[in-house]
């Protein structure tokens, strides 16, 4: 399975265009800049129209609107909005963690682990500060998902494998705003 990784485009998702063809795209949040219903609102109408097969998506720091949301009315079956749930796609068993929740509603037994935060000290430093949540890390260490995909940290864009683990931070800005980094294409090997 071929899976798009995006994060962190800050109301900036219609600017990212000629994306690659892939079977999932993962958004790991803050795809608003003030939280607003409206703001969410177009995020997901340019989520529905993206041209993949399934789509997921999870809250960041900014998307107060839905940081107590336990769902979505009306989404297409192919968009799983993650709030602390999970969602098993081709057999691969997906999990995301919203915004600031506690990392213990994290069960063991699965592939990939969706959040917005970083865990501590992996791809989590920005504007000199580590910005990376130490029980997220300890309890990601122990679950040993395949893959943890996150953003967050808009200087900290990169993929590092601890344990057996490959962590990925997707932003696609940087600190000023800007747009740096091209989505990243993983091929899950499960």
């Amino acid at each position: 399975m071929r899976l798009l990784q995006i994060s962190d485009t800050h109301n900036r998702h219609n600017e990212l265009t000629n994306l690659p063809e892939v079977d999932l795209v993962i958004h790991c949040g803050d795809f608003t800049e003030q939280g607003t219903e409206e703001e969410v609102l177009d995020f997901l109408n340019w989520f529905i129209e993206l041209p993949y097969k399934h789509k997921i998506f999870v809250t960041g720091n900014h998307d107060l609107c839905l940081w107590d949301a336990e769902g979505i009315e009306d989404l297409p079956d192919n968009i799983h909005f993650l709030q602390d749930r999970g969602c098993e796609i081709e057999g691969i068993k997906f999990f995301g963690l919203a915004y600031n929740h506690s990392e213990e509603l994290i069960p063991d037994g699965i592939d990939v682990l969706v959040t917005h935060e970083p865990p501590v000290m992996i791809l989590d430093e920005s504007s000199g500060t580590h910005w990376g949540n130490a029980p997220l890390r300890n309890r990601v260490l122990d679950v040993k998902p395949r893959y943890h995909l996150f953003g967050h940290a808009h200087d900290a864009f990169g993929t590092e494998k601890h344990d057996g683990i490959v962590f990925s931070n997707g932003t696609s800005l940087d600190d000023n705003y800007n747009i740096r980094n091209k989505p990243k294409v993983f091929i899950l090997e499960i």
